[in-house]
């Protein structure tokens, strides 16, 4: 085995690892927002907005270290078709966040306003396009374990 060809394993596990890390650090940041919900009416910003920092620090931390490991597929093992596997990934996960933030504003407000249906409804949407969403995640993943087994 060459080492290239361990070299190779080795950055695609990293980025397995890496994915792994985003779905943490949603749990965390999931985890985060009940607690904040339970604040109310009071609600403690201060401290949601503290892991919201956190949990964004995360994330960015993890798609610098993932457009790295882009880069490298591309240039180093000459494989665009897995850095285009993870072109469409960050796409993905960037879209996953928005849809995560509206989510839980759509929670807060739907709290705030128990009398409003149409906040129900907005959730039922946006739980919709987190489910789509996650589906076409998995779907990339599976296509970039496809093409990396090769």
């Amino acid at each position: 085995m060459s080492p290239n060809v361990s070299e190779f394993k080795t950055l695609v596990q990293r980025f397995y690892a890496l994915q792994t890390e985003r779905i943490e650090a949603y749990k965390l940041f999931e985890e985060g927002h009940e607690a904040y919900l339970r604040t109310a009416p009071h609600y403690d910003f201060e401290h949601y907005r503290q892991l919201v920092h956190e949990i964004t620090q995360a994330f960015s931390g993890i798609s610098k270290e993932v457009l790295e490991i882009k880069e490298r597929l591309h240039q180093e093992f000459d494989r665009p078709d897995l850095s285009e596997h993870i072109e469409k990934l960050q796409s993905k996960e960037k879209q996953k966040l928005e849809l995560t933030a509206k989510l839980q504003l759509a929670k807060q407000n739907a709290q705030d306003h128990p009398e409003d249906e149409g906040c129900q409804e907005k959730i039922q949407e946006i739980r919709q396009d987190i489910i789509k969403n996650k589906e076409a995640l998995s779907e990339i993943l599976q296509d970039f374990k496809y093409d990396s087994e090769d």
